[in-house]
């Protein structure tokens, strides 16, 4: 699966984190990675000024950092995408 840089696949991976522990925000700030994960607070928070692209590369690159086990999905839906994204990244 190629990542696609549309509204709808943006949404597939806020419904991940709406789905797991964490809480995703977007907010205005000077972070240097474009995006700033508090672990102890479970909360990331990501650029609101950045593009379409940009956020959805900045959730990818969050997402192989928190390391989300796609079996703590309930959701078939987030499990397989999840389980997808992981393959489409470990092609890079």
């Amino acid at each position: 699966m190629a990542i696609k840089y549309t509204k709808n696949y943006l949404d597939k991976l806020e419904n991940l984190f709406a789905a797991s522990q964490y809480t995703l925000r977007y907010e205005k700030g000077n972070f240097k990675s474009g995006y700033c994960v508090l672990n102890e607070n479970k909360i990331v928070i990501i650029n609101k000024y950045f593009p379409l692209e940009g956020k959805i590369n900045a959730l990818i690159d969050i997402l192989t950092e928190l390391n989300f086990n796609p079996q703590d999905f309930s959701d078939k839906a987030n499990h397989d995408f999840l389980r997808e994204l992981r393959q489409t990244t470990l092609k890079f």
